[in-house]
């Protein structure tokens, strides 16, 4: 089930997420709706924030990246073969110089700024499966991740900007959390009543 996603100005994107265990509601389900959330939007990334819910989930599939040509071979195999669900996930270290890279966001739509962030980091977390894991990633893909993991400690990539940027696309902030945009993907509108 596609559910639609929180548009920036909610305040559920500014929450630090809770952690879950095993036996949270429905959690393979909500794994699969937000997949389909994520695909529906073409999206590389997506983080249980941005569908409402103040978790420390998120999911991430970098195969679209694997098309662009300014990638190696080698590169775009791993993009290509790059899905995993996070649960739980805690950032331990982030190294390296960093690297701009142009970045937009499901809840942000139209909004795309170059972010400066570390190149590689070291992250523990559990699989869908509850299963632990600690992994270093690299490049694109660590990049992705942090994105992502920026939504469960509740920091948009808008955060991260200068405060040159931060005035110059103030409007078109204020106009998403209005919801007066133009998207082709379900969304949810802070103006708009929660329907319980």
């Amino acid at each position: 089930m596609i559910l639609p996603i929180v548009a920036y100005g909610d305040p559920v994107l500014r929450k630090e997420a809770e952690p879950i265990t095993k036996d949270y509601p429905n959690l393979e389900a909500l794994i699969e709706n937000m997949k389909e959330t994520m695909y529906g939007a073409f999206g590389v990334g997506l983080a249980a924030p941005q569908i409402g819910l103040p978790i420390r989930l998120f999911l991430v599939d970098t195969s679209p990246f694997a098309e662009d040509d300014s990638f190696t071979a080698e590169e775009q195999k791993e993009l290509e073969n790059f899905k995993r669900v996070f649960i739980n996930a805690q950032i331990i270290e982030e190294e390296g110089d960093e690297w701009a890279f142009n970045e937009g966001c499901l809840s942000i739509p139209d909004v795309r700024e170059d972010v400066f962030r570390q190149p590689k980091i070291k992250i523990e977390y559990l699989d869908e499966n509850f299963k632990s894991h600690t992994e270093t990633f690299d490049g694109l893909i660590a990049r992705v991740i942090q994105h992502e993991y920026d939504h469960i400690e509740g920091i948009l990539f808008t955060d991260k900007l200068s405060t040159f940027k931060k005035r110059l696309i103030k409007g078109k902030l204020s106009n998403i959390s209005k919801g007066k945009i133009k998207v082709d993907y379900r969304m949810r509108f802070p103006a708009q009543k929660r329907k319980r």
